[in-house]
């Protein structure tokens, strides 16, 4: 089910901050040995019914744009497609070269989801999460399905 949704940018920098606590327990995320908050981010959100149904949100750095978070509050609803597919819209235009984004060894939800949307595994940094906890020591050890955090993977999606 994907009618009535609507995506729109995020142009106020708090409520992207406040959204990203909410929803990673602090207002930045990790990845590559890099703090991202929700103040240096752009970001598109979308409403189903008026309500805030998810936010995506990137970086862009030379060219390239890493995918920094994905959510969607309405599972089943194509909500982070949907996210997903404007994002990737917007870059394009923006003429970036290169998408990508990283996740952690225990999301095989998100690595399942992301594959079946032409997202290709690139890269695999072995024990890389031990150095993101020194940016958020509020990683947690175990993760989704009871797998250790440990491992980052890096996905890219072909433009």
């Amino acid at each position: 089910m994907s009618a009535g949704i609507e995506i729109e940018p995020v142009s106020d920098a708090a409520w992207l901050v406040n959204y990203i606590r909410r929803h990673w327990g602090e207002a930045g995320v990790v990845s590559r040995g890099k703090l991202r908050t929700g103040g240096e981010l752009t970001a598109l959100r979308a409403s189903v019914g008026g309500d805030i149904a998810g936010v995506v949100s990137w970086q862009i750095e030379a060219g390239s744009a890493e995918i920094v978070t994905l959510d969607s509050d309405k599972p089943g609803h194509r909500v982070g497609t949907k996210l997903l597919e404007a994002a990737v819209g917007e870059l394009r235009a923006a003429h970036v070269r290169r998408v990508w984004l990283i996740t952690t060894n225990d999301n095989t939800d998100a690595l399942r989801f992301y594959q079946r949307r032409g997202w290709r595994l690139v890269a695999l940094y072995p024990n890389a999460v031990a150095e993101s906890r020194k940016l958020k020591p509020s990683i947690p050890e175990t993760g989704a399905h009871g797998i250790p955090i440990r491992d980052e993977i890096e996905l890219e999606y072909p433009l």
